[in-house]
């Protein structure tokens, strides 16, 4: 039974970094891809970022890549997102997600669809 809880969301200026985290618990290490989406005003919640959490592929959408670094602590059982050079179109409430198994491919890493386990969310407002 997973949970997640997401953490370090709030304000920032344009430009700046924040670094999201997400603990997590009821997973088997090796066993899990983990995920960052984000729902911004009039879109549909999407991908940013996913990784396994044995290690392996990394996953970044376009519209990230360059600016998100997306990591891991295992021994802590956190998910991080790195996220620098933001701008106004990066706010919305960003989720953490988990789902079993292996054999992601990037597309269904980044698909919203893909996982059955959720956070509540934390928000990034960039201004």
């Amino acid at each position: 039974h997973v949970q997640l809880v997401e953490s370090g969301g709030g304000s920032v200026q344009t430009g700046g970094s924040l670094r999201l985290s997400c603990a997590a618990s009821g997973y088997s290490s090796n066993t899990f891809c983990m995920g960052w989406f984000r729902r911004v005003p009039g879109l549909e919640r999407e991908g940013v970022a996913a990784m396994y959490t044995g290690g392996g592929s990394i996953f970044y959408a376009d519209s990230v890549k360059g600016r998100f670094t997306i990591s891991k602590d295992n021994a802590k059982n956190t998910l991080y997102l790195q996220m620098s050079s933001l701008q106004p179109n990066d706010t919305g409430m960003y989720y953490c997600a988990a789902e079993k198994g292996p054999g992601m491919t990037y597309f269904q890493a980044l698909r919203v669809r893909s996982y059955n386990y959720w956070g509540q969310g934390t928000q990034v407002t960039v201004s």
